[in-house]
């Protein structure tokens, strides 16, 4: 696998095609995937963190061929006041890992807020506890994934 840099958020764009949205966390990695337009952004899968192992690594990976995605995008948990702390540090070594194992660009983007976002909307829908647990990583990979899609639709709009 020849992998690539890590892009920003304003990088060149990949052309038509599937994007990956990734939520990193300590414990689980949120996947969501977008449609072959890439207008729409959906749920598709929760990995475990395999920081020893990289099966998620490699999971990721599987997943980029099987989908025939063109991009992926990996959220940045700034800070508020826009500053990387740890779990920005964090996102960026996972994004620099997977850049390194993926045939297809990596791109990160701030995310700041989506998981609490993502919780909030599950629990207003009635989805609590541990079944909210199950699914809070998949709707922030969502959020960050379609925030980026709709920047890039007003980006290519005339």
């Amino acid at each position: 696998m020849s992998g690539r840099p890590l892009t920003g958020s304003d990088g060149p764009d990949a052309g038509p095609g599937r994007r990956l949205g990734v939520d990193v966390g300590s414990v689980r990695v949120g996947v969501a995937v977008s449609d072959p337009g890439g207008v729409l952004a959906t749920p598709l899968v929760t990995l475990g963190r395999d920081e020893q192992g990289g099966s998620d690594l490699r999971r990721l990976r599987d997943i980029v061929g099987e989908y025939e995605v063109v991009e992926v995008v990996v959220g940045l948990p700034r800070t508020l006041a826009g500053r990387d702390g740890p779990a920005a540090r964090a996102a960026l070594d996972y994004a620099g890992a997977l850049a390194g194992a993926l045939p297809v660009p990596v791109r990160m983007v701030d995310e700041r807020l989506t998981t609490v976002v993502a919780s909030r909307t599950l629990s207003e829908r009635g989805v609590r506890g541990r079944k909210q647990r199950a699914v809070v990583d998949q709707a922030a990979a969502v959020a960050i994934l379609q925030g980026w899609l709709d920047t890039r639709a007003t980006r290519r709009t005339p």
